[in-house]
Order: C-alpha cells, then sequence, then structure tokens
C-alpha cells in the first residue's frame, strides 16, 4: 500500500529551511536553532494530554502494573532511553519501566526499517515480556502510523489495557487505539523527513514528563530532591549525601552517618532526621504512606504531636 507522506507535516518540506546547504555554518546553526524553539511551545499545547497521561501511568503502577514503551527506530530508542535511566534514578525495578524498539536490541545500535512495517511484531513483543490488563502501553511514533506501533496498540486494549500515543502529526491514525493521545506539532523538519530532530526533541521531553511525573506522583521525589535514588557508585554516594544534607539542613559528615545507619537509604535518612525516631518505627509510617516523605513527615507529627 502506498503511504502518502504529503498528508504528514513531519514530512512535508520546511520553507525556513529552503536554502540551509548554502549559508553559512553560523546561519545554518541559527535555522536549526529557531526551529527547535517551536518544540516547547508545541509541548506546552499539549500538557493537559500528558497530565492525564501521567495520572494514568501511576494510578496503574500503584495497581500493580508497569509502564511499557514502543516504537522504531529513533521513537524506539527514546523510549528505551527513558525507561533505563528510570531505575538508577528512582530506585525502581528495572522491569517496571520498558522500552520495546521494533526489530529487537539490535536495532538500538544498527537501524532495521523494515521491522517498523509489522503489525504482528509488535503485539508479539508484548506478549513475549507478558503484557497484561494492569499494564500501560505509550506508543511512540513521530508519523503516526507506524505499523509496529498500531499493532502493540491493538493488542493492549484488545486486552483490556491502557493505552497512550505521541506522535507529531494531526488526526493520526495511532490516536484511533490511543486512550490518550499527546501531539505535539512541531511543523515540518530542517531537514526533510528527518525526524530524528524536532519530532524526537518533542518526543524525548513528553517521556521526560511522563516518567518525571509518575515518579514524582509515586513518592520518588521530596521537595526537588530524587529521594529513592541508589547510590551504586561513588557519584550517586556523593549525591545521597547531599540530598540528605539538603533536606534536612544537617552537616555533609552527620549525612554520611545517619545514611550508614540506613544502608544508603536516603529517604528514610531524611525522614529518621527530621523525627528522632527509632528505624523501625520510621519505616512503618514511611510503608504507611506509600514512601511519601511529605505525607508521613504530617502523619508523624500527628502521631507524635511535634510540630
Amino acid at each position: 500500500m502506498k503511504i502518502d507522506l504529503e498528508k504528514l507535516i513531519t514530512e512535508t518540506r520546511n520553507s525556513k529551511s529552503a536554502n540551509i546547504d548554502k549559508v553559512s555554518t553560523l546561519e545554518m546553526l541559527k535555522i536549526i536553532n529557531n526551529e527547535d524553539k517551536i518544540v516547547a511551545y508545541a509541548i506546552e499545547k499539549e500538557l493537559p494530554n500528558i497530565a492525564d497521561g501521567v495520572d494514568l501511568i501511576a494510578c496503574r503502577i500503584l495497581d500493580g502494573g508497569r509502564l511499557i514503551y514502543c516504537g522504531a527506530g529513533t521513537s524506539g530508542r527514546l523510549g528505551i532511553l527513558d525507561a533505563v535511566e528510570c531505575p538508577p534514578t528512582y530506585g525502581v525495578d528495572s522491569n517496571l519501566v520498558q522500552g520495546l524498539i521494533a526489530g529487537g536490541p539490535d536495532a538500538v545500535y544498527k537501524a532495521k526499517e523494515g521491522a517498523e512495517d509489522s503489525k504482528e511484531l509488535g503485539a508479539e513483543e508484548l506478549k513475549g515480556i507478558d503484557f497484561s490488563k494492569k499494564d500501560v502501553l505509550v506508543g511512540i511514533a513521530a508519523s503516526g502510523r507506524t505499523p509496529y506501533v498500531i499493532g502493540a496498540l491493538e493488542y493492549a486494549r484488545s486486552i483490556g489495557a491502557s493505552t497512550i500515543s505521541i506522535n507529531c502529526n494531526k488526526n493520526s491514525e495511532i490516536e484511533e487505539f490511543s486512550d490518550i493521545s499527546i501531539a505535539p506539532i512541531v511543523g515540518p523538519e530542517v531537514v526533510t523527513g528527518s525526524t530524528r530532530m524536532k519530532a524526537g526533541t518533542a518526543q524525548k521531553m513528553v517521556l521526560n514528563m511522563l516518567s518525571t511525573g509518575t515518579m514524582i506522583k509515586l513518592g520518588k521525589v521530596y521537595s526537588n530532591l530524587m529521594v529513592d535514588v541508589k547510590p551504586s557508585n561513588e557519584k550517586l554516594i556523593e549525591r545521597a549525601k547531599k540530598i540528605v544534607s539538603e533536606a534536612t539542613g544537617i552537616s555533609y559528615k552527620e549525612a554520611e552517618k545517619v545514611l550508614d545507619k540506613t544502608n544508603y537509604d536516603v529517604k528514610l535518612a531524611i525522614f529518621i532526621t527530621e523525627m528522632g525516631m527509632p528505624i523501625d518505627e520510621a519505616k512503618k509510617i514511611l510503608d504507611k504512606c506509600h514512601g511519601h516523605i511529605s505525607n508521613a513527615l504530617e502523619t508523624a507529627r500527628e502521631m507524635t504531636g511535634v510540630s
């Protein structure tokens, strides 16, 4: 079946960059930069839809579900990038947020363009990870018509799972299979059809918002500090000390001592420092409040009468 690229704004020519091959290097970069400025404003228009996505994902995860991204090419790689950064940043299990790419793991490093044309492959890969109705599928496709993504979305909906789509074209095909559609319209690319540029930037920004917003809702952030960070290397160990120090006002050295007591559980270290209570009691309150430090502190103060 012939694909009518002219109907896709991401595939049309950009009049502002028509002479980009003839201008100076600086002027070339100014053209690219001016087009990039469009992205944030396009996403601003989609904030209500992104907010709905965050609330949906957080709800499903609290109910035992997972967040699964799927895409082909750049879109797939961006989903994987967002997924693999969640465990070290927020201390979640590596299975909680996953990214699937058409063509499998090898496609991360070497393009496998033909793989995106199979709807069946999208569905099969979800089955391969035991995708269930508790999970949320986020289908990512700049064009909004990638068969691999559509196949995955169709399967997800067929088993009663929630679906979200991210694309950069109006009235796209994948919207038909999505409970929530997020579609920042960034316009034609500087290099015609090179959707790793503005469309890719828009997709990454949306993915950042979805995962970050979800983790904040899940209590992985206190104030603006990543309190579930896992100190798995020297840099993260030092970051843990800095977080405890900044959150509580104690010295760097004191923060190190408290972290030693909690086996470098940053959240617990903050809580016992603020409340001055035994570790076992603090753990119970944190668990009762699903790990939200602000809620746990309020609960503990009500229990103890400490203001």
